[in-house]
């Protein structure tokens, strides 16, 4: 593999003390050994990997699944749990102007279904991933931020909709105390676990025929007499067509196309122990809500089911230990500032994990050019929960030759690369800090 960090991002120290380890068993998957054949090729086990492998299976598609690590290890088992709106960092207003009207709109219509998509699949598979909050909630950082978001409100106001949104003096009263000075709640989406959810539909696609594998990572993926053939570390495996799934966990040469058209960005995320009643009213924060700021480099925090509270933030642009030990000290001390009646309040976990941005800041989900029968669904800008859920239904569509039945955006279908090659991310820390000094 030829990833652009150091082999320390992709190790198990920048996961290790993951909360959502501690609340669901890891299923064992055997490892591939030998010689296999399938249909499909699946070369990553998260969302969109085993949402992919779950719905060919269920059409009937011999499918397997190549997980390099172990399951839930990847960005799908230690994300926040976020299933909302996303996938795009470009607004609305953007999204037009780059795209054109019909683009955009279907765009927007494709967030929607994939927050349905996921909501759907935990009533039909009967998942229990803790679901709870009713939409998002973003809170505005700056009295600026408040007026944007005011203006967002009266938009949604003028086409018909009911914004829910509170003034600096309101938020109290529902549980969001803090120094924010208004909010706009979203009524689309809910909050979860994610390893409970990525489980479930793993033993969905089992169910369905779906075989994963982990502790398989593909090594080498190369045209073989009209099939594609997979090398791992024990065994080779055979299909006619392949899906990378592999997001900000990519390699630049799985396949070479995909070299300079993703960049991986490390998100680093902490949980408190439970808190009581009292450091709950002591802060004024008793909502459930599924919370997010109006910075660019924003914080993403909630009360989860359990009172524990999980407060996340983009991580560092380096990949080390002593790196790692200071974004998470960056991260407490930003929990602290927002959240000042729980600075005495212990974090009992915290890691980080690979998120994926592409250059045109839409995701991709679509055939890999001058390869046919390849096909590749990745950069979710850290919604990867519904889009990445979403971008598997789509690729088990047109991996069947079909036409999707959700909403195929056009936006979706393009992914430049970045300049710079194996050396892009000269590019973060500029753009880091002028998005820092615009918040």
């Amino acid at each position: 593999m030829r990833r652009i960090f150091s082999d320390y991002a992709y190790g198990p120290a920048p996961r290790s003390n993951c909360w959502w380890d501690e609340t669901v068993q890891a299923p064992e998957w055997p490892v591939l050994q030998d010689n296999h054949s399938a249909d499909v090729a699946i070369i990553g086990g998260g969302f969109t990997g085993i949402s992919a492998a779950l719905h060919l299976a269920e059409s009937g598609i011999s499918v397997a699944v190549l997980e390099a690590e172990t399951p839930g290890w990847g960005a799908s088992g230690r994300n926040g749990g976020f299933c909302c709106l996303g996938g795009s960092k470009l607004s609305s207003a953007a999204l037009r102007r780059f795209f054109g009207r019909t683009a955009a709109d279907s765009y927007g219509a494709s967030e929607e279904a994939a927050v349905q998509l996921v909501q759907d699949l935990l009533a039909s598979h009967g998942i229990d991933a803790d679901t709870h909050s009713h939409g998002e909630t973003q809170l505005a950082h700056s009295a600026k931020a408040a007026r944007s978001l005011l203006a967002q409100a009266e938009e949604i106001r003028k086409t018909g909709g009911k914004p829910n949104f509170l003034h600096r003096d309101q938020l109290a009263e529902f549980g969001l105390n803090g120094n924010f000075h208004a909010a706009l709640t979203t009524p689309v989406g809910f909050a979860l676990n994610p390893r409970k959810y990525l489980f479930g539909l793993a033993s969905a696609a089992r169910k369905a025929g779906g075989k994963l594998f982990q502790r398989s990572a593909a090594l080498a993926v190369k045209p073989a007499g009209g099939t594609y053939e997979i090398k791992t570390n024990q065994g080779v495996l055979r299909a006619g067509r392949v899906v990378i799934a592999t997001n900000g966990y990519s390699s630049e040469d799985l396949p070479g196309w995909l070299a300079g058209r993703y960049m991986p960005a490390q998100s680093t995320v902490m949980v408190t122990r439970p808190l009581s009643e009292t450091e709950l009213q002591n802060q004024g924060w008793f909502s459930h809500q599924m919370a997010y700021d109006t910075r660019n480099l924003l914080h993403y925090f909630r009360l989860m089911p359990d009172r524990r509270f999980l407060f996340g933030m983009r991580g560092g642009l380096l990949a080390s230990p002593w790196a790692e030990a200071g974004i998470r000290r960056t991260l407490r001390k930003d929990f602290e500032a927002m959240f000042p009646a729980w600075r005495s309040v212990e974090t009992t976990h915290c890691w980080s994990g690979m998120v994926c941005l592409s250059r045109n800041l839409v995701p991709y989900i679509g055939p890999v050019p001058n390869h046919t029968g390849m096909f590749a669904g990745l950069c979710y800008h850290g919604n990867g929960v519904a889009m990445g859920s979403y971008a598997g239904r789509l690729l088990s569509d047109l991996v069947q030759g079909r036409s999707p039945e959700l909403p195929y955006s056009p936006v979706v279908q393009r992914m430049p690369r970045f300049p710079f090659g194996r050396a892009r991310r000269v590019l973060m820390p500029p753009a880091y800090a002028v998005l820092g000094l615009m918040d």
